[in-house]
């Protein structure tokens, strides 16, 4: 399939304009064939022409480097709580919330459609498919993945360690109520073998999928969530085959306490997590190190060091208020920045460019000098070349250039966003929402167009979701009960955190 993009202007980051023409796109298969005056020429006989009138730009698409499909139908659903408080009602392992296949491929369905809808083409989720990832869900996620179209990497976010071994300050857990006390010791839903064997079905059954659009990537959920043991396994996969290695990392106050001696968690002797990482050989190039707030200079050296890049989430960090990532100083240490989503119940929404303005805004309110504030080609840069550097596609997306992947965002510049146009990396940032999107190309194939996507039956989908979603409200409504019954021991947790002197500051105000 080819598809010309004729007389449209094309993203060009050179350029103090931020782009370049009117000229022609002349996308061939999954690739960019050809920019300018030779692209109209070589066009084949039935290429589909798209017609930009002069005043529709060309974008790389838009890659969500952070993301949990599972939490799409709760949107909304929760007030906004610390971290450790709101994975209580997130993410219940309970075996009465196991999703049937079709419910996994409606949920992850949601958030491939909003994002496509958007100009978003390539997403990084990491999956907790609980109580345990089995095969027919796996398959399920990953097959609505490729009915949709979009790009993904997929990675399956399961704890492996108890929640005494995750979390400071349990040392009066004798004084719990007994039933409290149980559920914190219980073990994890899925033991290591267990997961391993998920991850053989995912990367052995789905890597390299849909033409190269589907991949694996393996994940630790957090460095105190897992065993050296099983995180060196999946290490090893990841090596073997290059795959990104997720890792949510000093996110919140309360895990920057774990390093504090006498919180209990002495398996960590005193350091941080980026440390302990590194101390274990596990902090590599392949490592997205998820949220990076409550790290120091010294967790940023060893993260410069080790070439990882760092997926920031500004929308989710204000949502659950876990602090405002030290943005100025990664750039200034050539740490790549991705940006990422979080979630559909820490972000509401799975629209990317929420994400872009809020990382252009957030941290304006640092104390530093103006001249530190992130420019709009910072985030812009972040967005494309930190998302495919996540992804370990530098070069092949996030850029509209010969040879690289057909991932492409169409957005009109006489849509209000752009009205009147001023600057393009400013209004990109700032002013767009993603209403100004006219069509989505994912490998080379039109996705989205004219506000809804064109390779699925959205209306009937959307649907069927809320349908099966008002069907599972009682069972969701009894596990948040169940929670309420552990919430003061956790909350107890954070608050202790939050008296803790961890040597830093990620709150403002």
């Amino acid at each position: 399939m080819s598809v010309l993009l004729a007389d449209v202007l094309v993203w060009d980051p050179s350029r103090a304009s931020g782009m370049t023409g009117p000229t022609d796109v002349l996308v061939v298969d999954d690739t960019i064939a050809a920019i300018g005056e030779t692209a109209r020429a070589g066009a084949p006989t039935g290429a589909r022409t798209i017609d930009g009138h002069e005043h529709h730009v060309v974008l790389p698409g838009l890659v969500n480097a952070h993301f949990h499909s599972p939490a799409n139908h709760l949107k909304g659903a929760f007030r906004s709580r610390p971290l450790e408080t709101f994975m209580l009602y997130e993410s219940p392992a309970d075996p009465a919330l196991r999703p049937t296949p079709r419910e996994a491929y409606l949920r992850t369905m949601l958030g491939a459609l909003e994002m496509l809808r958007t100009g978003t083409t390539s997403v990084q989720d990491d999956a907790f498919l609980m109580p345990s990832p089995e095969p027919e869900i796996i398959d399920a996620v990953m097959q609505a993945y490729a009915d949709s179209g979009i790009r993904a990497t997929v990675a399956l976010d399961q704890p492996e360690l108890p929640d005494t071994d995750k979390l400071p300050f349990l040392d009066g857990l004798e004084g719990l109520d007994p039933e409290v006390a149980a559920a914190l010791r219980a073990p994890a839903p899925a033991a290591a073998a267990e997961l391993l064997g998920a991850y053989d079905h995912l990367v052995g059954t789905w890597h390299g999928a849909a033409g190269g659009r589907l991949s694996a990537a393996v994940s630790i959920s957090a460095p105190q969530r897992v065993s050296p043991e099983y995180w060196g396994a999946l290490d090893d996969l990841s090596r073997a085959h290059d795959l990104p290695v997720f890792a949510h990392v000093l996110e919140t106050r309360t895990q920057r306490a774990l390093s504090v001696p006498g919180t209990g968690q002495d398996r960590f002797a005193g350091r941080s997590l980026v440390q302990y990482a590194d101390d274990l050989g596990l902090l590599n190039d392949r490592v997205n190190v998820i949220h990076a707030v409550w790290v120091d200079d010294d967790d940023l050296d060893r993260i410069a060091a080790a070439g990882a890049v760092v997926a920031h989430n500004p929308v989710s960090n204000l949502r659950l208020g876990s602090g405002v990532m030290p943005f100025r100083a990664m750039r200034d240490r050539g740490i790549p920045v991705a940006l990422g989503v979080d979630e559909a119940i820490c972000d509401d929404t799975v629209n990317t460019w929420g994400v872009v303005k809020q990382a252009g805004l957030v941290h304006n309110v640092s104390g530093r000098d103006p001249e530190d504030w992130p420019s709009p080609a910072e985030v812009l840069d972040a967005l494309w070349e930190g998302g495919a550097a996540a992804m370990r596609r530098t070069g092949r997306i996030g850029r509209v250039a010969v040879g690289a992947q057909a991932d492409l965002a169409v957005l009109d510049l006489h849509a209000p966003a752009f009205t009147p146009f001023n600057d393009l990396r400013g209004q990109l940032v700032y002013c767009e929402s993603g209403g100004s999107v006219r069509a989505t190309l994912v490998a080379g194939v039109v996705v989205a167009e004219g506000g809804r996507v064109v390779s699925v039956d959205e209306a009937a989908l959307l649907a069927e979701a809320r349908e099966l979603h008002a069907a599972r409200r009682p069972a969701l409504e009894r596990t948040w009960a169940e929670a309420d019954a552990i919430l003061p021991a956790v909350d107890a947790v954070v608050r202790r955190a939050a008296r803790t002197d961890v040597g830093m500051n990620r709150w403002i105000g």
